[in-house]
């Protein structure tokens, strides 16, 4: 496996337990990236993109099963960020990742250290909506997910927020929880709650982390509106 995306612009995954991960996975091309000069400083959309890929892993053998709707949802992601050919080289890392034994805690303590709190929080959006590729959770999928966020300092209600999206059939109160406010809220701090939330998740805040990521914040922001909006509603417009 040549992985040749791999070998240009990786910073931190390139060391900690990911990069031990990849070098099982990889053989020796790891350590080949870095006697290039292919390693970068910091932090880089690369990295990101790996990360996640090693975390989308976790996620799809927490049930010991490969579902195929899961490999759907991922090849669209992995198309946009790698191109045709990269593609099909992540796609076959993603596999061998399947076959390893992963820390999940660790790996996200590494994202923890490295990647800031936004895109960490675009990381868990688009792992829920990969374990809910099928139409549903599986309890062991939600579980690892909710390791992961927990380990990458993902604040509660910030967690809350995102399953709500999900939850719009089962729970009533769907729109309070994605701006995490009670029902019991003044029309003035559901409208502070608006303005708090669609800051937060203003796609500007991960434009550096690569075009999908700042999809999933798109889609986060367009609920959020569609949470204030619905509780107008109820309200009668406020």
């Amino acid at each position: 496996m040549k992985a040749s995306w791999l070998l240009g612009g990786l910073g931190f995954v390139l060391g900690g337990p990911i990069g031990a991960l990849l070098g099982v996975v990889l053989g020796s091309m790891v350590s080949v990236s870095a006697k290039v000069g292919s390693a970068a400083s910091g932090t880089t959309t690369g990295d990101i993109h790996v990360s996640l890929l090693v975390l989308v892993a976790c996620v799809i053998k927490a049930d010991n099963r490969v579902l195929k709707s899961e490999i759907n949802y991922i090849k669209p992601f992995l198309l946009k960020t790698y191109g045709e050919e990269g593609a099909k080289e992540a796609l076959q890392l993603l596999k061998q990742l399947l076959e390893k034994d992963i820390d999940a805690e660790e790996v996200s303590r590494q994202i923890a250290k490295h990647v800031n709190y936004s895109t960490r929080l675009e990381i868990v959006h688009l792992l829920l909506d990969l374990a809910n590729a099928d139409g549903e959770f599986v309890t062991q999928e939600e579980a690892v997910i909710k390791k992961i966020s927990d380990t990458m300092e993902i604040k509660s209600e910030d967690y809350k927020s995102l399953m709500a999206m999900y939850r719009k059939v089962q729970d009533p109160n769907w729109a309070y929880t994605i701006l995490e406010i009670e029902p019991s809220a003044t029309n003035e701090e559901v409208k502070k709650a608006y303005r708090r939330m669609a800051m937060k998740y203003h796609p500007d805040k991960v434009a550096n982390a690569g075009e999908e990521i700042k999809q999933q914040a798109t889609e986060k922001f367009r609920t959020i509106n569609e949470a204030y909006e619905h509780i107008k509603r109820l309200r009668g417009e406020m």
